[in-house]
């Protein structure tokens, strides 16, 4: 089985892609013979009411019955929004959001904000993994309009210890870091913690290019495939799963990265 941790529907402001619907992505998904993908709205990241993206992203699930057991909807939240305690409450029971991806980026608040930190905790009573991204785009190729991500400006791109400050206050909820482009280097202090942590890494970002050194300073249980779809190609964070020798990652290693682990996560 094979499930696709990260995968998005909707337009891009700055970029034209090929794969804006859950059309399109099944067509990709068929092609590429993954069974289920994990679906957010790219417009989430840019509506001021950012629930109006999720009750999309619903409707179009809703339109087609192909699309019941291949799609499973991830809200976005926006905790610096008036009404997330509203959005929160119905994308999770009665939506069906499995979870959440945020952007605090996008939406301009700190991983030590008060919201975030009483959102992944609400979230986490729930059972419901919270996704960050280390990554939308390459900075270096990102359009003048989009938030100012390159280094050396006030939101440069992220490391891995980045994230690390809300893991720190609510340390017993459940992670998934997305798109791992830059830097994993941890203090000791945080990579303990981090290993004792409930979360995953998918293999679409360039810092997973050693896939089968990451698995040994974090254990198998600890990866999952995810595409980055439409943003980055389908393949390449496949091929990190399927290009491990046997030595590097034995038969079970490997289904745990192209489904278990992401089922173990998202609790299905």
């Amino acid at each position: 089985m094979l499930v696709d941790l990260n995968a998005y529907v909707g337009h891009w402001p700055f970029q034209q892609f090929r794969v804006t619907t859950c059309a399109k992505l099944l067509e990709k998904m068929n092609q590429y013979g993954a069974d289920v993908s994990v679906v957010s709205s790219l417009h989430g990241l840019f509506y001021k009411n950012v629930q109006s993206a999720n009750e999309e992203l619903v409707e179009e699930l809703s339109s087609d019955r192909r699309f019941r057991d291949r799609f499973i909807p991830f809200a976005v939240i926006n905790p610096t929004y008036g009404g997330w305690r509203e959005d929160f409450e119905t994308c999770t029971t009665k939506l069906g959001m499995k979870g959440l991806r945020l952007y605090p980026k996008y939406h301009n608040y700190q991983l030590n904000d008060p919201g975030l930190i009483e959102l992944v905790k609400r979230a986490r009573d729930r059972g419901l993994p919270v996704a960050f991204k280390i990554r939308m785009v390459d900075s270096r190729t990102t359009s003048w309009m989009d938030i100012p991500y390159i280094f050396g400006s006030p939101q440069p791109e992220w490391d891995l210890k980045d994230v690390m400050p809300i893991i720190r206050a609510v340390p017993d909820a459940k992670y998934i870091i997305l798109n791992v482009a830059n830097s994993m280097v941890l203090g000791a202090e945080d990579l303990a913690l981090l290993r004792k942590t409930d979360f995953v890494f998918d293999t679409s970002g360039k810092s997973i290019n050693n896939l089968a050194a990451q698995i040994g300073t974090y254990g198998k249980e600890k990866f999952a495939w995810g595409s980055h779809s439409p943003i980055l190609d389908y393949l390449t964070g496949l091929i990190r799963v399927e290009s491990l020798r046997e030595i590097e990652a034995d038969a079970a290693t490997k289904e745990l990265i192209r489904s278990g682990n992401a089922k173990r996560i998202i609790g299905i």
